[in-house]
This record gives C-alpha cells, sequence and structure tokens, in this order.
C-alpha cells in the first residue's frame, strides 16, 4: 500500500481551501448576475464545492495501483441500482473489471440552519448505506461480487452555533444519553462513528472547518475513527488490495 501523508495533508488543506473558496466564488457570481439565492443556497446550488476531496481519491487510487479502475465523477456514470427504490446517484464510483469497488458521497453543511439539515443527512446517510447494502446482498452488484468500499465525508462549517449545546424535546422517552446537550458538531461526530460501527459504511469523517479557512485550509476532526487519515488509510489499503487480486 502506498500512502504519504505529508502530501495527503497538503492535498486536505487544498481541497478545504477549495470548498470555501468554490463557495465564495459561486456567490460572487449570483451577486454580479443579480439573482441572489435566499441565504447562502446560491453557493449549494453551484456544485463543485467538494471537488477537492475528489481529487483525494483519485490520487489514492491511482497510488494505490489501480490505474485501470473506471472512476465516475460525471452525473450520467454515477448510478448504482437499490432494493427499496431503483437506482441511486452517487458522488463517485470506482468500477474495475466490471466489478464495483466503491462508492463515496462527499457532503457538507454551512450555517445558519444545522437543525433541519442535520436531521436530513442523518435520514439520507443511514438509508442510502442500508438500501445499497440489501441491494448487495440480493446480487445488484453481480453474483459474488466482492463487498466494495463505502465511504461518507461530511465538512461542517465551524462556528459558534455548530458547537453550542442542543436540548431536545423528550415528551414520551429519553434520548440516548450521547446526545444530550451535544452540538451540531458532536452530533455528526457521532453519526459518523456509528455508521462505522454498525457496519454501514467502511469509512464516515468528520471535519469540522470554519470560513477563514479560504486563506489556510484550516479543519479539524473530534475523534480518530471519524478523522480524514482514518479514511485515507482505509481507502488506501482497499485499493491496494483490489490492485493486488
Amino acid at each position: 500500500m502506498t500512502l504519504d501523508l505529508a502530501n495527503f495533508e497538503d492535498q486536505a488543506r487544498q481541497a478545504v481551501k477549495l470548498f470555501w473558496g468554490n463557495r465564495e466564488a459561486a456567490l460572487a457570481r449570483q451577486a454580479e448576475a443579480g439573482n441572489v439565492d435566499a441565504g447562502t443556497r446560491g453557493a449549494v446550488t453551484a456544485g463543485k464545492n467538494m471537488d477537492g476531496f475528489l481529487i483525494i481519491a483519485q490520487s489514492l487510487i491511482e497510488a494505490n495501483g489501480l490505474k485501470d479502475a473506471q472512476i465516475c465523477v460525471q452525473q450520467r456514470a454515477l448510478t448504482l441500482p437499490g432494493f427499496y427504490r431503483p437506482t441511486k446517484l452517487w458522488d463517485m464510483l470506482v468500477i474495475h473489471r466490471s466489478q464495483l469497488v466503491a462508492a463515496l458521497e462527499f457532503k457538507s453543511q454551512v450555517g445558519p440552519s444545522f437543525g433541519n439539515n442535520f436531521n436530513n443527512r442523518c435520514e439520507e446517510a443511514i438509508g442510502t448505506a442500508h438500501d445499497l447494502w440489501t441491494a448487495y446482498r440480493e446480487g445488484a452488484f453481480g453474483e459474488d461480487a466482492p463487498r466494495p468500499f463505502l465511504g461518507w465525508i461530511m465538512l461542517l462549517e465551524d462556528c459558534p452555533k455548530s458547537n453550542t449545546p442542543v436540548s431536545d424535546k423528550q415528551p414520551h422517552f429519553p434520548v440516548d444519553p450521547a446526545f444530550r446537550q451535544a452540538s451540531y458538531a458532536q452530533r455528526y461526530h457521532i453519526l459518523c462513528k456509528r455508521l462505522v460501527q454498525e457496519g454501514l459504511y467502511t469509512s464516515a469523517t468528520f471535519l469540522a472547518s470554519p470560513r477563514t479557512a479560504a486563506a489556510d485550509g484550516a479543519y479539524r476532526h473530534i475523534g480518530d475513527l471519524t478523522s480524514l487519515r482514518t479514511f485515507v488509510t482505509k481507502f488506501a489499503g482497499h485499493i491496494a488490495s483490489v490492485a493486488a487480486r
């Protein structure tokens, strides 16, 4: 397995800078065109904010010997069959010799509204993984297909509101103690940790980054299991094992 951690950390900072830079550029284009969306919707609908993380994944595929893999990043080639629904669009697929090697999702959330978006991201992440693994069990990706790598990366704005403890209504039954008075940053960390512990994703990453990171690419993680370094290590190992078959 080939893994240059110093290079990865530089790539990660560049990916974070690209994320914030693309958001600001999208908002500026909206303003210049006189078509400013409500809140920060313009930056979200412009897309491409997480492209730097796709580049990290692509470089890991190339560095670990899977040079003839089909790396799908265009929408027309990102569809996989489901079990509870006909299809699902992923953010990145890796196909090698007609077998699914990896399916990756790259998500982000920026304030000011964290509550509803957090719940939507949770439902999406859990449902997507459960749907895929059920389809896999039923042979949707071929008889005796090797188990693919499933990855989920979430980048959250690191700001006072995302780090403030949140209270929950408990009219009938108590909330899981892990979530009591947990901020949205802590809740995303818990989500990612449990997605991995329950086998829904091979790796689930949570990153927190402030808007000022447009200048220096700063980011942080809360725990090792949900760190970007863990994702990089696991993904590189999976790619290397496929290349060695």
